[in-house]
């Protein structure tokens, strides 16, 4: 199947809303991304239009529209009745005006294709064909039963569509004629690729952005056309408006919303359901809800009113084709699907750590209605195990827990009032504290001085490995506050110190007492140094006292006696004598 739905994947946020709310579940989700099974889809749009990241695209087919309009032969618009929701106050004259400024030779009502289908659907009852018809104007609803209920194909009528109906009847007034449906809906473009009456498939939204391109406004305007009935067909019921049901042998029902349609086929499927029409479709409230209207125009109340309002008493008049002009067939279309034993759907649910029964809580939150659909899909290859939201966030809270309860710092965590919110066992180790129901919710300042956290909280600004005295405790820790403003606590972590500091404390006391000891053996020693230069002193006082005495009485007459000593070398005798020179 081409790609007629997409996924941006940069936009994916694995939040698996588009798996919840696909019927079929044909989303893979693989490396935090979804990935559409095209084979499995059935383009009923669901995922597009519940997707809160946009992540979804629809094919844009305008570059073939624009071609068709600058090429050389008619192309014609077989435009959904819908149109008047999609654009308040329009008109078939007025949208005609708009289109043909884009290039468009035709712009005819798909309801004119509708009157033709309706009338067949009354003659296959008239004519008592089928016991159980199903109405076969929804594509997504012939591909549903086609893929995921082949008992139910003998039920659908073998009817083409409106818009199949019309196209053939535009083509058939001019062969060369190019065909472009514009609608609310996805699942035409995959039609159109089948069929050899449509050449071309537009949604509402990308109508409005070529116009928005073109700078063309759609103007309001009045119609008071009464031959025009089937244009109640986009609406819950709209068939069966249009149709006599004049049979009392069957019963009438609308049924809308694809997880309805299941249900209703899954009761055709056990044969509880005999001589009934039964008009289906896959969107709540029909096409006017279709995933393809603008965004802007999802007003269900309104827009069935606008539709209401603007289709007449009567059919329009327009000539009605054989039956066999109208007949097509629909397929079974096989899917294959891998499917695990109990051994193999028990080891996977293990893996999500699902022991035991009552850990199936079926949540939903991985977009499965229960934890063994889950683990298919796990099988399958369409799942992941981390998809489950409760073994997730008992992993991290396991994990989280793990490392709290056995690192040796004392963790805390406040709110922003001060309470405290969790306090491991090595922060009650810390402030003694017994049991964490014992602070649990209470106000930090029962056990610690609150000054702190009120100062980051307010200035915004942490502290880190503050060493901190905690007096009564009689502990050190080294202290750092963090205040997280988007999930509003503040946390704390303490680092106990304390024989690291007694430690420090003792090696300094001892270092003072070493020193003092030295300045008292020092100041001894100085004491023992002085004492004995002083009586170095005296001795030497009284050895010079000695040495010039001699010097005088004894040396110096003899140099007088022996005049030949010269006398230069009497005068420096002289000069060495201290006392002399003294």
């Amino acid at each position: 199947m081409p790609d007629y739905l997409k996924l941006k994947k940069s936009n994916c946020q694995n939040c698996y809303k588009c798996i919840r709310h696909c019927p079929v579940k044909s989303i893979r989700f693989q490396s935090s991304q979804a990935h559409i099974v095209k084979d499995e889809c059935i383009l009923c749009g669901q995922c597009f239009v519940v997707c809160p990241q946009n992540a979804k695209e629809i094919r844009n087919d305008v570059p073939i529209a624009e071609m068709f309009v600058k090429g050389e032969c008619p192309v014609a618009v077989s435009l959904a009745p819908s149109f008047v929701a999609n654009y308040p106050g329009a008109t078939i004259e007025t949208m005609r005006a708009a289109l043909k400024k884009l290039g468009f030779d035709r712009v005819e009502e798909t309801a004119v294709g509708a009157s033709v289908v309706k009338t067949e659907y009354e003659k296959i009852i008239k004519e008592r064909r089928q016991s159980v018809i199903i109405s076969t104007c929804c594509h997504s609803v012939n591909t549903l039963v086609q893929k995921y209920y082949p008992e139910a194909l003998p039920y659908l009528a073998h009817v083409l569509s409106p818009m199949q109906a019309h196209c053939k009847m535009l083509k058939e007034e001019d062969p060369e004629l190019k065909t472009v449906f514009i609608g609310p809906c996805i699942s035409k473009k995959a039609e159109a690729d089948e069929s050899p009456y449509v050449d071309c498939v537009l949604t509402f939204e990308e109508l409005s952005a070529w116009f928005e391109k073109e700078g063309i406004t759609v103007e309001a305007g009045e119609d008071h056309t009464e031959e025009s009935r089937a244009r109640l067909f986009p609406t819950t019921g709209g068939i069966l408006r249009t149709m006599v049901c004049d049979d009392p042998e069957y019963t009438y029902m609308a049924i809308d919303g694809v997880e309805n349609c299941i249900n209703a086929l899954e009761d055709i499927k056990s044969g509880k359901m005999e001589n009934c029409f039964v008009e289906m479709s896959a969107c709540f409230g029909s096409c006017i809800n279709g995933p393809a209207m603008d965004q802007g125009q999802r007003q269900p109340v309104q827009d069935f009113i606008a539709v209401n309002k603007y289709a007449g008493k009567k059919d329009f008049v327009v000539p009605q084709p054989a039956s066999e002009e109208l007949k097509h067939n629909f397929d079974y279309i096989s899917l294959y699907h891998l499917m695990p034993g109990n051994i193999e759907i028990e080891a996977i649910l293990k893996k999500m750590g699902k022991t035991r029964p009552e850990q199936e809580l079926n949540c939903g939150a991985c977009g499965y209605n229960t934890c063994r659909e889950k683990a298919i899909a796990v099988y399958q290859g369409k799942a992941e195990i981390s998809m489950c939201l409760p073994y997730l966030l008992g992993k991290a809270q396991s994990f989280s827990d793990t490392i709290i309860n056995n690192t040796p710092n004392g963790i805390l965590v406040l709110n922003e009032s001060l309470e405290i919110q969790q306090i491991n066992a090595a922060a009650r180790k810390i402030v003694n504290v017994k049991h964490t129901s014992e602070v649990l919710g209470k106000q930090v300042i029962r056990i610690l001085d609150p000054r702190v956290f009120i100062d980051v909280m307010q200035s915004g600004r942490g502290v880190r490995d503050e060493r901190v005295y905690l007096a009564e405790y009689g502990k050190y820790v080294d202290q750092t506050v963090l205040y997280d403003r988007n999930y509003h606590i503040i946390m704390c972590i303490m680092r106990d110190v304390t024989d690291e500091m007694n430690e420090h404390l003792k090696k300094e006391k001892m270092g003072q007492q070493t020193i003092e000891v030295t300045n008292r053996v020092i100041e001894k020693q100085m004491r023992v140094v002085q004492e004995i230069a002083s009586l170095l002193g005296e001795t030497t006082a009284e050895t010079k006292i000695a040495i010039n005495a001699i010097f005088v009485f004894i040396i110096l007459p003899f140099l007088y006696k022996f005049p030949v000593v010269h006398y230069s070398r009497r005068l420096k005798l002289l000069k060495r004598s201290p006392m002399l020179a003294a």
